[in-house]
């Protein structure tokens, strides 16, 4: 994965938008990791596959109980490393 430190993606953003598309992009500010730009295919593809962990996990442990949508994707994101909520 390529990095960039915050000001060179301030400077480059339309490079790193197409360069996105093909792999996700580190970017760094004040030399510690912050964040990771990828295109939203990737994202759409990550956030499924933790959804489906989610439901199969559920499945599994055989203590499916009432189902909550919200307390679902909040383990999908947990499982995707997403914090922020959609």
């Amino acid at each position: 994965m390529d990095i960039y430190t915050s000001t060179d993606a301030k400077r480059e953003f339309g490079e790193l938008l197409l360069k996105s598309q093909k792999a996700p992009i580190g970017l760094t500010k004040n030399g510690k990791a912050v964040a990771v730009l990828m295109s939203q295919e990737d994202y759409d593809s990550l956030k499924l596959k933790a959804l489906r962990g989610a439901l199969i996990d559920g499945e599994e442990s055989g203590k499916a109980g009432t189902l909550n949508m919200e307390d679902i994707k909040q383990q999908a994101r947990m499982l995707a490393g997403v914090n922020a909520q959609d």
